[in-house]
């Protein structure tokens, strides 16, 4: 039997000020196109924990959560650190990238001089290379975003997924989530684009000691790679329909996710009709 959680309406959630977490929100609220909503308190999203203060870290615990999927790799975590440990949350690690994939090119993007940066980001390649990299993740992660749609329909609710800056592989496994739940398309990409306000951007950190580091051009050189851009998300929608040819066969053969998961799913995470 179907187990049968408490309905909780949807509520406006007066967002909290994160001293050390970035990017942080309820994506509760959203509305589906049967007239649903997803429940607040179910599903969260933020950049990575490992800065968290203990006000952070008391507010997040006052989530009950059940799991935390951390996104970034083994290269991110040597950098930023590990999360910080919530008491009873499972803490499941899920890289969405290669530790080494693009190791030079970011390294080029931290101390290059602006010529290299012109080079290798000018004339639209910093979005090529972003719209590129969702496209990969759909195809090349169906494994991955699989375990995680599983995970939620059985025991993993409330949940928070992030990985470094809580844009790129949080915000693409979130649109998944929200697409197996049926949410309206320009809802997902509403809250997509979120990530782009002033108090959620990932500041942009420069190793270069040049003195044109942080100049205007190279702040525009690098801005596509820090931006939430819409059109890097519908590449993603564009392929999967290119590749499964809908949604439906997307979640159904890419996802391995069964019509009964598909339904438990929606019920853990949405309203009543």
């Amino acid at each position: 039997m179907t187990q049968q959680l408490p309905q909780v309406p949807p509520i406006e959630m007066t967002e909290p000020e994160l001293a050390g977490v970035r990017n942080f929100r309820d994506v509760g609220g959203l509305p589906t196109t049967d007239g649903r909503t997803v429940r607040a308190g179910r599903l969260f999203r933020s950049g990575h924990l490992a800065h968290a203060t203990a006000a952070d870290a008391a507010f997040l615990d006052s989530l009950g959560l059940h799991t935390v999927f951390d996104f970034r790799n083994q290269a991110d975590r040597k950098v930023e650190g590990a999360d910080v440990e919530l008491p009873g949350v499972r803490n499941v690690n899920i890289p969405l990238n290669d530790p080494a994939d693009g190791k030079e090119f970011w390294k080029l993007v931290r101390g290059g001089d602006i010529a290299q940066l012109r080079e290798i980001l000018g004339d639209g390649k910093a979005a090529a290379n972003m719209s590129d990299s969702y496209r990969k993740m759909v195809v090349e992660r169906t494994a991955e975003h699989s375990r995680i749609l599983h995970a939620m329909a059985e025991d993993s609710l409330p949940a928070l997924m992030h990985c470094a800056a809580g844009k790129d592989r949080a915000g693409l496994s979130i649109a998944i989530t929200l697409l197996a739940l049926g949410v309206e398309r320009a809802a997902i990409e509403a809250d997509y684009v979120k990530s782009n306000e002033p108090h959620r951007r990932y500041k942009v950190r420069r190793s270069s000691t040049a003195p044109d580091a942080m100049s205007p051009e190279v702040m525009e050189l690098l801005g596509p790679l820090f931006d939430a851009r819409v059109e890097y998300l519908r590449g993603a929608f564009e392929t999967i329909e290119a590749t499964w040819g809908s949604v439906d066969a997307y979640l159904a053969q890419g996802l391995k996710l069964a019509p009964e998961t598909r339904e438990r799913l929606r019920e853990r995470l949405l309203t009543e009709v």
